[in-house]
């Protein structure tokens, strides 16, 4: 069944229709959501928010991209999550524990070596520990740019913002991530470090 038939008949209620988007969005849903929150606990509980908020919200869903009105609903749930986090902080403790980070599947695992297998994470979790340091208007649109792939009209429909706008949050956000990793080139696998007098 074509994506907009499921809608229309989630839309009447049918949960096995609605059921299918979710299967068809879930991925994407976390990976949002944990790139934004950097806590896959934390991720897995806004995908599950925002998908119980879609499927209220879904009669008032008037068409036009999906997943982009999906994904608001999630950033949303994200925003919500990390406002209440700010007026409750963790105590002491809570955030001494580090959740270990997503691992990044590679396209194709049989080609990859052990070496580089591991210099993948390392970079993997080089680069969730500097989006996670962005401020959170610049982190939703780089996650949903360079990570998800959405278009500046689909981040623009997604955070409910011009596509000027957009551009100007990508573009801080993309420089504040290139001097992070350049402060830390040490730390970054050797194939990825810029070469003696190289432009950045």
């Amino acid at each position: 069944m074509a994506e907009e038939a499921l809608i229309a008949t989630a839309q009447q209620g049918d949960t096995t229709a609605f059921n299918r988007l979710v299967l068809q969005y879930q991925d994407i849903a976390y990976t949002v959501a944990y790139r934004i929150m950097s806590d896959p606990h934390a991720a897995a509980d806004a995908t599950q928010e925002a998908f119980i908020s879609a499927y209220q919200g879904l009669p008032r869903f008037r068409g036009g991209s999906f997943k982009a009105w999906l994904m608001r609903i999630v950033t949303n749930a994200c925003y919500d999550e990390l406002r209440r986090r700010k007026r409750h902080p963790q105590s002491s403790l809570e955030a001494l524990y580090v959740e270990e980070p997503m691992p990044a599947s590679p396209l194709n695992p049989s080609l990859e070596s052990p070496e580089e297998t591991v210099q993948r994470q390392e970079l993997s979790c080089l680069l969730q520990a500097g989006i996670a340091l962005l401020p959170d208007d610049q982190r939703v649109v780089l996650v949903l740019s360079d990570v998800q792939g959405f278009s500046y009209q689909e981040i623009a429909e997604a955070v409910g913002v011009p596509r000027g706008t957009v551009k100007s949050r990508l573009h801080r956000a993309r420089a504040k991530l290139q001097d992070y990793l350049l402060d830390r080139e040490e730390l970054l696998p050797a194939r990825y470090r810029l070469a003696s007098g190289a432009p950045t």
